[in-house]
């Protein structure tokens, strides 16, 4: 477990927002080229690797790269930087955060969020949430000028400061699990895969937080005859929220999704690959819950609706304070659900694709 927890945070403390994966994406890619028989990176920075199995069924799993992140779009005349949102934020959790802002030559500068002081704000305002409008980066810089000195442009990124910790036992904390965690458990799984019934697309994607991009493209190319997403979940296991709104509780081990999506449309996971999993992680021991969540959603969506339409589901990582700077799981759940991924797919053999197909490839 000791390696998984390694891996995890080596990914955590990568930087690398929607659009802006590179670095994460090198990462990804040392990682992963020792156990498949190779590696590609398409046009849009998505990282596929391939490995061979005793079929020509293709399988593909999807676990996204990106965080939630900021991208500058004015520098004040005082230095102070504007930003804009990269994917779905609490405005809450940015307030006093201290970020990195990736200056034009590639270096990483440290910066400070800040917004107008609670002494000087209109009375009867004092305690509201501040708006990402309302809020400034604080490089240190006197002056545009300077700003402009250091590296900062209109379209630098930035992403939070905020190193990988343990709290307690297996129970872990850092940025960027969403969707992070999920890329480990995928490494991981390929470390212990041996013999495959079916040739296997590994595939970490881009741009999930921003519309599920990256997922659609590969699922085009590739064109598999299952796919399995990998991803966070909520649990809302905590003080002041009702059983029925945890969604999951973390340490009870991975979630199989039945069901997620919201405004933009409900995904019903496929009903005869869910099945299967929720059978062999039975057959092998593996905790595990099943999950609807009206909110959010995954790379499964994305992937099942591609070409003739591709039997998709999503494996989950319970996950609290999801798009915060403290996200919280435990590592147990991540292990079991590589454990689950790896049954899955060593015992998913063509002709139990053919029943999710219901029909014969050619």
């Amino acid at each position: 477990m000791d390696d998984f927890v390694q891996l995890l945070k080596k990914l955590s403390e990568a930087r690398g927002p929607s659009g802006f994966e590179d670095e994460v994406r090198e990462v990804v890619i040392k990682e992963m080229e020792p156990y498949v028989d190779e590696v590609v990176v398409d046009r849009w920075g998505n990282v596929i690797g391939v490995k061979k199995g005793a079929s020509n069924y293709r399988a593909m799993v999807a676990a996204h790269i990106d965080e939630i992140g900021l991208i500058i779009d004015h520098i004040e005349k005082e230095g102070f930087l504007r930003f804009r949102p990269i994917g779905g934020w609490n405005e809450i959790t940015l307030v006093g955060q201290r970020v990195w802002v990736r200056a034009s030559d590639g270096r990483w500068i440290r910066g400070v969020i800040g917004s107008t002081p609670p002494h000087v704000t209109p009375s009867g305002k004092e305690r509201d949430a501040p708006e990402i409008k309302d809020m400034f980066i604080d490089i240190g810089a006197s002056s545009k000028e300077e700003a402009e000195k250091i590296g900062v442009v209109i379209g630098s990124i930035a992403v939070l400061d905020r190193e990988f910790a343990v709290l307690n036992g297996k129970v872990v904390t850092g940025k960027a699990f969403d969707d992070r965690v999920g890329v480990a458990v995928m490494l991981y799984t390929l470390r212990q895969l041996r013999d495959l019934p079916v040739t296997l697309y590994a595939v970490a994607t881009v741009q999930e937080e921003v519309g599920l991009r990256g997922a659609q493209i590969a699922a085009e190319k590739i064109n598999p005859h299952y796919a399995i997403a990998l991803d966070t979940t909520i649990a809302a296991d905590v003080p002041g929220v009702g059983e029925r709104l945890h969604i999951t509780k973390i340490g009870k081990g991975p979630a199989i999704k039945v069901l997620d999506g919201g405004r933009g449309g409900l995904f019903i996971a496929h009903p005869g690959l869910r099945d299967h999993i929720v059978k062999l992680a039975r057959e092998a021991g593996i905790p595990y819950q099943l999950e609807v969540l009206y909110g959010g959603t995954t790379d499964a969506m994305a992937i099942a609706f591609r070409r003739e339409g591709i039997p998709a589901a999503t494996i989950s990582i319970p996950t609290r304070y999801v798009h915060s700077p403290v996200e919280v799981l435990n590592v147990e759940d991540a292990v079991n659900a590589s454990r689950l991924l790896k049954i899955v797919l060593e015992r998913t053999t063509p002709d139990i694709v053919d029943k999710f197909l219901d029909k014969k490839v050619k």
